[in-house]
């Protein structure tokens, strides 16, 4: 009887034991994110005793605080990014709108003549065809870049639709003499694509392509184990590592002089576009040969 009062006793102990340093451990605990909360630390939990079902406890909570600390950086992130574009719609609607309004004021004057009222009225039709492309491109970069952006998959034949979409660039090349070498597949490539966004991609790549190339474009097709690449690569003067790695950014230009040909939407816009089909894509530079690579699994 003894022995067995002994081990209760000892028993009891222990649970009493247990229960206060697990309520010690609760209470450092609550202090700890109460100092978080109150942005007095960025510490994650610590805690001194040892259980397991209470050590499981403190990892959710630091993993929710990780969440909590990411989600913060994107926020972040993501209103740095928009002051950026906002300062540089800016800038972009800015340029043409001051050309339109001073060559409108002088159109009211009495004095010019009528090759000097022809020449004014060029400059604003080519100033406004500018806005308005600039302003269109940013609208449908912002109802791309919107969660719940409709696309309508379906099997397609991409190697025809490669080449549907380059036909529409046949005078441009021309324009340019530039010879662009094509790469496509004779066999099928079948993938599961918005047809419309994809040719939009596969447009604004070719556009970029040719508007930057130093002399050549090359579009390649190929169809691996496991994936299917689109590649379009274009010649480059002068581009650094830096200017690759900011290509998909909103409105960046890689003369950084804020008054080349193009919006510096046109990527942007290809790549929501890409990772809506569950693609990816991404620049490299290899002896400068700038090339914009397209991937999506089979």
């Amino acid at each position: 009887m003894l022995y067995i009062t002994i081990i209760v006793i000892i028993a009891f102990a222990y649970v009493i034991t247990r229960l206060y340093l697990l309520k010690k451990e609760v209470k450092s605990a609550t202090r700890q994110l109460h100092q978080l909360n109150r942005h007095k630390t960025g510490k994650k939990i610590d805690i001194d005793y040892h259980d397991r079902d209470f050590e499981e406890l403190a990892k959710e909570i630091n993993n929710q605080i990780d969440l909590t600390n990411k989600a913060k950086a994107e926020k972040r992130s993501s209103e740095n990014e928009l002051k950026q574009a906002v300062s540089h719609i800016s800038h972009d609607i800015r340029t043409p709108m001051t050309s339109i309004v001073g060559y409108i004021q002088f159109l009211e004057s009495d004095e010019i003549t009528p090759d000097m009222k022809k020449e004014y009225i060029d400059t604003i039709k080519k100033s406004a065809g500018r806005l308005k492309v600039l302003l269109e491109d940013f609208f449908e970069l912002s109802i791309i870049e919107q969660a719940d952006y409709p696309v309508k998959m379906e099997n397609i034949r991409f190697n025809d639709l490669v080449l549907e979409a380059l036909f529409g660039f046949y005078e441009e090349f021309n324009k340019r003499n530039i010879e662009p070498a094509i790469h496509i597949p004779d066999e099928d490539v079948i993938l599961l694509l918005d047809p419309s966004a994809a040719k939009r991609v596969i447009e604004n790549l070719v556009v970029n392509a040719i508007r930057y190339s130093s002399g050549e474009v090359t579009i390649s097709l190929q169809k691996r184990k496991n994936t299917v690449r689109l590649k379009v690569a274009n010649s480059v003067d002068v581009l650094t590592e830096q200017d690759v790695n900011q290509m998909f950014d909103r409105f960046f230009k890689a003369d950084q002089t804020r008054m080349g040909k193009g919006t510096g939407l046109g990527l942007p816009i290809a790549k929501s576009l890409v990772e809506k089909m569950n693609g990816s894509i991404y620049a490299e530079l290899i002896d400068k040969q700038l090339t914009m690579v397209c991937e999506w699994e089979l």
